[in-house]
């Protein structure tokens, strides 16, 4: 296995139209300096990254000091997408060998995270091994661990030491009452704690683990499952308890809830929210704190740009020979290296149009408030491979981008997973109703782009009220975006009344 140094389809053709980056749909926008460096080539903590750098997860950490209703740690599942999940459990060596593979195949990899399946601090020899193992070799790869918090305190310092800057803490909440709702028991101390007793150890520890990385200049983002009836509304008040103690970034994702999971929410029938319910409650705690949009809800073991999982490239059986030098070391920096620079010089070049005054008659419409009869915002999909451009095949999606797009912006505010509709050959269509099924994960949006689309899909687009649009493949998503909206609005389409139900 040797560097690829194929990494064309990362860089964008052009920029974004005036306007449509440098607002606050900009996740970065007014970022002070020292953080701006620290997540530029974060897929996890930067929007904008995610459509050009990839991550990798490594599952070294198989036990866990909780118990939460949502989680069912499961092995040798690969076609399950979902936290706690993995194919392969590795030791620290196994898993330095694969992340040397994966980082010469996939040169736009900036991350490597430890994630479990279970808590990568209950796993502490495990995780350390594997992160100083990485380090010696790939000191440019960033270094990040994901954790309940419950052993976090006793493991700040080591965290430091490893040069780790990135934590991510799942908290669901700092009330002991809606924690005893969500987790049945906390291993402390030698002692398994049950009830609402375990859910207040569970607070104070994490809260305290997030003031001490804060203390450190450890960037820290908080996860938090919505859970409806349990967690939704008391979720606002996590958001500004966690922003209060200088946490940098909020996530929260959707609880994932199937039966056949195993899970004992999903036994119980505990109900997931709706898209409408996530995207409402996501911007009800924006004005608090920056919200993560783009969360994919990651397997223990994936590998990849965020919404892909190239994870069965690289099981263990197909790096067993590899063999590693100080030359394969040396050569797979040097493709990385020169990634990054592509990748960092097609960001820069987006920002400069950006900031590029626009044509008069054009400023002066941006900038005066627009009335009531000249637009709204719109929800529009967008189906994409990755490298922030409209470039894939309407029928080969396996899911869509959510943004809420006005005169001058586009906004990430979701994403919607689905069944391709075209799986190749003559079987495009073929599954039970494939399609509507992708038309209801779109109900809302008024418009999907993507760089090509057949006929069929297209008129049932339209009977749905969903407008169909192949004309921008290979364009930067936001500037596309912002193109087809204000066609629409120059058609008179943004008049009416936007669409009772939303996706995202």
């Amino acid at each position: 296995m040797t560097p690829d140094p194929n990494v064309s389809s990362i860089v964008p053709k052009s920029g974004c139209t005036a306007g449509s980056c440098g607002s606050k749909a900009d996740q970065m926008a007014g970022m002070p300096e020292h953080i701006r460096r620290k997540v530029e080539d974060h897929p996890c903590y930067s929007e904008k990254a995610h459509h050009h750098y990839a991550r990798m997860h490594v599952a070294v950490a198989p036990a866990c000091n909780i118990q939460c209703h949502y989680c069912n740690r499961k092995y040798d599942c690969a076609n399950e997408s979902r936290p706690g999940v993995v194919s392969e459990v590795l030791t620290p060596e196994q898993a330095v060998k694969k992340t040397l593979a994966v980082a010469a195949a996939i040169p736009q990899m900036s991350v490597l995270g430890i994630a479990g399946p279970g808590d990568p601090l209950a796993n502490p020899e495990r995780t350390f091994a594997t992160f100083r193992g990485i380090a010696e070799k790939m000191p440019d790869i960033k270094l990040c661990v994901s954790t309940n918090g419950l052993a976090l305190p006793d493991h700040v310092e080591a965290l430091a030491a490893c040069n780790i800057d990135h934590v991510t803490i799942t908290i669901n909440c700092v009330d002991a009452d809606v924690g005893a709702q969500i987790y049945p028991w906390i291993f402390w101390q030698g002692e398994r704690v049950r009830g609402r007793e375990a859910a207040r150890i569970l607070i104070e520890r994490q809260q305290l683990g997030l003031e001490m990385l804060v203390a450190r200049g450890i960037l820290v983002k908080v996860n938090s499952v919505l859970i409806p009836g349990v967690n939704d509304q008391h979720l606002k008040e996590v958001s500004k308890v966690v922003k209060a103690k200088g946490a940098f970034l909020h996530n929260v994702m959707p609880l994932i809830a199937e039966a056949e999971h195993g899970t004992f929410y999903g036994l119980m029938a505990q109900r997931s929210p709706s898209a409408e319910e996530l995207k409402d409650l996501q911007d009800a705690c924006e004005g608090d704190m920056n919200m993560m949009r783009h969360c994919r809800q990651c397997r223990a073991d994936a590998v990849g740009l965020l919404g892909e999982d190239r994870g069965a490239e690289f099981t263990l059986d197909k790096i067993a020979d590899m063999q590693i030098d100080e030359a394969f070391l040396a050569s797979a920096k040097a493709v990385r290296d020169a990634t990054k620079r592509k990748i960092t010089a097609a960001l820069e070049e987006q920002q400069r149009r950006a900031e590029t005054p626009a044509p008069q008659a054009v400023i002066s419409f941006h900038r005066r408030k627009p009335s009531a009869d000249e637009g709204r915002p719109v929800l529009m999909a967008v189906a994409t491979k990755g490298g922030g451009l409209i470039n894939e095949h309407f029928g080969h999606a396996r899911e869509f981008l959510i943004y809420q797009v006005t005169a001058t912006a586009a906004k990430l505010v979701g994403h919607r997973k689905t069944a391709n509709y075209c799986s190749g050959g003559d079987t495009c269509g073929d599954e039970e109703d494939v399609l509507g099924n992708i038309i209801a994960a779109l109900a809302g949006c008024e418009a999907v782009l993507c760089a090509k689309i057949g006929f069929e899909p297209w008129g049932r687009l339209e009977a749905a009220g969903i407008a169909p649009n192949g004309e921008h493949p290979m364009e930067p998503i936001e500037a596309a975006l912002v193109a087809v909206w204000q066609e629409m609005r120059a058609a008179g389409k943004l008049r009416t009344p936007a669409p009772a139900q939303r996706c995202a």
